[in-house]
């Protein structure tokens, strides 16, 4: 039989031999490489692999899948010649029987003259077909065909037929076991030396594992952007609720606003304070700190550490927060607050652990009162040098019913400037190559000289800033300074 005359452009010159094998070692080689970097990704399965990794794990089987066709496509290509020339492979019983290097594609001819038609081994093996029975002709080929698709198949038949369109669509054909392959088709009308259409030539490709293989690309794809969207959203919100439940004061709180120092414009107890997000990690943590002024003219500073991150962790600040000022405007002492604050998350729906640190400021007598649950001691600066002050007993608020807390007392003087900060604050050093001292006491005694002669918090808030806030920080982190006035 001669070469096929197509509609739209004669039949091509099939390729050299060696250049089919050149793409062969380049697909091979590319398959290889593909093939390994998939194999890495598989350590991660089931609910340890995140949303992202399961993305890029199905773009790989893909990958994987579509090389392995195209070397198949590559191989038949070289190793059967009616294929290089543009016919149907011909192909024996056996290789029938047992599938050809392409198992996925077949090619079919429909001549209109006779009404005769000739199917590949492949074809029948896409169809489902007995290979000993007759091919179907285009007239009974809708029976194999989904019932949803046979309109669609019967216009493309049409179109390639009277109008010389070509084909190049998919549908859906059903087994006798009532399994569902989905299948591509190309094909032409094969025209004779009048332009008359006399047969139709087509190639039908098993698609059903690629389309599959999509799909799980296309799902996990969403499933990573809502993912996405979903933390994005949560970020929103933390930072909304956080920056809702910290203390509304930006700069310098003078505490208390009608004390001692008060009229000439200096004020008992200067403060400032700020919350520093992490640099490894979008969530918000339950980082918080406040500074109020009690009715009876004493202030309060507080500050604490809420485990965990997200949406629900601000929420468990919003109400711990609002504990600790209720009670301490109602009285409470430092060590008595933190064990009923112990009693409220031990009592909560869900295990909650937070740490603590509650001070009671007098101005009038110029006493500090304070108690810690689980948390560092506060920092005095004074005359150029700077320690942590001996905390009292106190455990994390959470771990245990009934705990108790030692409350402890330390008189100031003016001058002096006490910093509360929770435990991102500060990251964990060794000593550096050139001998100076990395650890966390060997920066605050190296700052501690300029705390001290700073004017004012606001100062010395930005000189602590200053040498932390670059630091690199797995978790958020509140820093609160206040400085002693006359």
């Amino acid at each position: 039989m001669p070469p096929h005359v197509f509609a739209d452009r004669p039949a091509g010159q099939p390729p050299e031999r060696g250049t089919v094998d050149a793409l062969i070692s380049q697909t091979r080689r590319l398959l290889g490489d593909v093939d390994a970097v998939r194999r890495e990704t598989a350590g991660s399965t089931g609910d340890e692999a995140d949303a992202e990794t399961r993305w890029q794990r199905a773009l790989y089987e893909l990958a994987v899948h579509q090389l392995s066709d195209l070397d198949r496509h590559l191989a038949q290509l070289r190793e059967d010649p009616t294929a290089r020339a543009g016919l149907p492979p011909r192909h024996t019983a056996a290789e029938s029987q047992q599938g050809s290097l392409l198992s996925r594609v077949g090619s079919a001819e429909w001549n209109l003259l006779t009404d005769e038609a000739s199917w590949s081994g492949e074809l029948y093996q896409i169809f489902g077909r007995d290979p000993a029975a007759p091919a179907l002709t285009l007239d009974e080929l809708p029976a194999l065909v989904h019932a949803d698709d046979q309109s669609k198949l019967t216009t493309m038949v049409t179109d390639c037929l009277i109008d010389g369109k070509p084909i190049d669509g998919e549908f859906r054909v059903v087994h006798p076991d009532e399994s569902v392959r989905t299948v591509h088709m190309m094909g032409e009308p094969v025209l004779d030396a009048d332009g008359s259409t006399t047969s139709m030539w087509a190639v039908v490709r098993d698609v059903s594992e690629l389309r599959r293989s999509q799909r799980a690309v296309s799902e996990t794809r969403d499933s990573l952007q809502r993912q996405r969207h979903i933390a994005q959203t949560e970020h929103r919100l933390a930072v909304e609720l956080q920056e809702a439940v910290l203390p509304p004061w930006r700069g310098s709180l003078r505490l208390p606003r009608g004390g001692p120092g008060a009229a000439d414009g200096r004020a008992a107890l200067d403060v400032a304070a700020l919350h520093l997000p992490s640099t490894t990690d979008r969530l918000i943590g339950g980082d918080w700190y406040d500074a109020i002024e009690l009715p009876d003219g004493q202030a309060l500073l507080a500050i604490g550490d809420l485990a965990g991150r997200g949406v629900a962790v601000a929420s468990g600040t919003a109400m711990l927060l609002g504990a600790v000022r209720g009670m301490a405007v109602c009285g409470a002492e430092p060590g008595e607050l933190l064990g009923r604050l112990n009693h409220l998350l031990d009592a909560s729906a869900g295990p909650s652990l937070a740490s603590a640190l509650c001070c009671r400021y007098d101005p009038a007598a110029r006493t500090l009162a304070w108690a810690q649950a689980g948390h560092p001691a506060p920092l005095l600066f004074r005359d150029g040098t700077g320690r942590a002050l001996t905390p009292p007993e106190g455990v994390l608020l959470g771990v245990t019913s009934g705990a108790v807390y030692g409350q402890a007392d330390r008189t100031l003087r003016e001058g002096d400037v006490l910093l509360l900060h929770t435990d991102g604050l500060v990251p964990r050093h060794d000593n550096r190559a050139d001998g100076a001292d990395d650890t966390a006491e060997g920066r605050w005694s190296a700052l501690a000289p300029r705390l001290t002669a700073a004017r004012d918090a606001q100062e010395c808030l930005r000189l602590v800033v200053d040498e932390f806030g670059a630091d690199e920080r797995d978790d958020d982190s509140c820093v609160l300074v206040a400085r002693i006035g006359s």
